[in-house]
């Protein structure tokens, strides 16, 4: 499955649209790449994803073939609040 379809799947970004700008602008890394929006997803797979108020980083535990409950498919790994002082 398509990386920016699997974000707006599982739930991390509300939209797939949003998750395509958001690998275009850089801030999807799968595996500590930059990830394209086609990027496959596969199990084991990490994925980071940074905007100007958190870094989450996630490790994919199933890939689902249609829409799947959200806490499924993923395992928060960490989670970090950006400070402002930090931007």
């Amino acid at each position: 499955m398509r990386i920016d379809k699997f974000l707006k799947v599982s739930r991390l970004i509300k939209r797939r649209t949003l998750s395509q700008i958001a690998c275009q602008n850089r801030r999807v890394f799968l595996n500590d790449r930059v990830a394209k929006p086609a990027s496959p997803v596969k199990v084991g797979d990490e994925i980071t994803i940074v905007s100007s108020v958190l870094k989450l980083r996630v490790k994919v535990t199933a890939v689902p073939a249609g829409n799947v409950a959200k806490g499924e498919l993923y395992e928060v790994m960490e989670e970090q609040r950006m400070m402002n002082d930090e931007l």
